[in-house]
């Protein structure tokens, strides 16, 4: 789905460190959509213990949740990560790279000790734009 989102690099800042643009511009037409950060609960409500398989089943229900709004991952122009435990950047990039290609929204990452329930080891939270 075409979007009318521009996602920059400026060459006067240094280059990303990872797989996101340091600019995403929104079209001031654009409806803006905000979701609550998405954990790694699969489709029976349960939560894994290990932190990829809460990463692959976050990322599944970031699809799902985005596709509920006629939305993809085109629409998608920030997402903030909390993580307890250090990411496995090999798979979260795997994971990244299925979901956006290479037109990568603004990022922040950050390691915290604890999320909303003590079993969650990974919060995706997006914004979104159309």
């Amino acid at each position: 789905m075409k979007t009318n989102i521009v996602r920059k690099n400026p060459m006067q800042v240094p280059s990303p460190v990872g797989k996101y643009s340091h600019i995403t511009i929104i079209p001031k037409d654009a409806t803006m959509y905000a979701f609550s950060g998405q954990i790694g609960v699969d489709q029976d409500d349960q939560l894994p213990a290990d932190l990829i398989e809460q990463t692959t089943n976050t990322f599944r229900n970031i699809e799902a949740l985005l596709a509920t709004e006629g939305l993809d991952a085109s629409h998608v122009v920030k997402v903030n990560i909390w993580a307890t435990e250090e990411i496995d950047w090999h798979h979260f990039y795997q994971q990244w790279e299925v979901m956006f290609g290479h037109s990568y929204p603004s990022m922040t990452i950050a390691y915290v000790s604890a999320l909303g329930l003590p079993d969650i080891k990974i919060e995706i939270e997006l914004w979104a734009a159309k």
